[in-house]
């Protein structure tokens, strides 16, 4: 297959990731303030699980080699369960701007975890357009960790950890060859996600109570499921279906664009609106990662040396 039309399929597949997740990211913290956080994450997760693997049987996705599944599945814990679950924690105690920020790092953890674990090139070009993208991520949240922006210190920790989890998941996943549909594995990820969820939403309940959910409108209902089918079902199916044709480092990347799409689905649907120093921050993210895919091709690197996850 030429390698030109696999790779534009694959950065296809994570710029719609990031904008599943951007977009999610909207809904999602809207609903945090009636939804206590594990409970919107089991209810986001269940309804991911019930699609991903009614799609699964549609589609006769099932592998017909099972070595090494519960590998696969195992790391459904990192991402979503744990990295999802100490962000949305962190999200109720800090602001968005501190949460951007922090999710920002992301692709430079997966730069350096590439390297050490995968032995990926880490060249001064790649860095230099990461420090742009991430210099653009920083200008578009408007705000710095050192300002008077209202978070909590304890949140930001935790939304750290699960930046950290996730930039893991990323390295694992692209050194973990198998060859499972990407598919299948999303919908046996999130199952280990949903069994973790699970296991400590008692925590939760012994604190909050029922009566949160007794109460909640159906219009919450409605929105909690439609963020856990962009946020997890979607978003995990196009991440993971480019991830298996590029390096991690590429991936990482394209998650710089998650803000756009975050920013202007609260242009769209919360009437908010961009200062020019973050019209300067997009414009910044936006070149920095067509500066890396053009850098890449260039260089011939772009083709794939085993697929993690194919189809």
């Amino acid at each position: 297959m030429n390698h030109k039309i696999t790779d534009g399929r694959a950065v296809l597949a994570l710029v719609l990731a990031s904008a599943c997740w951007g977009g999610a990211t909207v809904i999602t913290k809207s609903i945090l303030s009636t939804v206590p956080p594990i409970t919107l994450l089991l209810i986001q997760l269940s309804v991911s699980v019930f699609l991903l693997w009614l799609f699964v049987a549609v589609g006769s996705s099932f592998p017909s080699n099972k070595a090494r599944l519960l590998q696969v599945g195992l790391l459904g814990w990192l991402n979503p369960g744990i990295s999802y679950t100490l962000s949305l924690i962190g999200l109720t105690t800090t602001t968005v701007s501190i949460s951007t920020l922090l999710w920002a790092t992301e692709p430079v953890l997966i730069l350096v975890l590439a390297w050490l674990w995968l032995r990926e090139q880490l060249t001064p070009k790649l860095l230099t357009f990461s420090a742009v993208a991430l210099l653009g991520v920083i200008l578009i949240s408007g705000s710095t960790l050192m300002g008077p922006t209202g978070g909590d210190f304890r949140g930001s920790g935790l939304i750290l950890l699960g930046v950290l989890c996730c930039a893991c998941y990323t390295v694992l996943a692209r050194q973990l060859r198998t060859a499972v549909n990407p598919l299948f594995a999303v919908a046996l990820q999130q199952s280990f996600a949903l069994l973790w969820v699970l296991a400590i939403w008692p925590f939760e309940l012994h604190t909050t109570g029922i009566e949160p959910l007794r109460h909640l409108p159906l219009s919450d209902w409605l929105r909690a499921g439609a963020s856990g089918v962009l946020y997890y079902a979607l978003a995990f199916w196009f991440y993971l279906s480019g991830l298996s044709q590029v390096s991690a480092s590429i991936a990482g990347a394209c998650l710089n664009l998650i803000p756009i799409f975050g920013v202007s689905g609260a242009f769209l649907f919360l009437n908010e609106r961009l200062t020019p120093i973050q019209w300067v921050g997009a414009s910044a993210i936006l070149l920095s990662v067509y500066a890396i895919f053009f850098w890449q091709e260039r260089r011939g690197a772009s083709a794939p040396v085993s697929p993690t996850l194919s189809s």
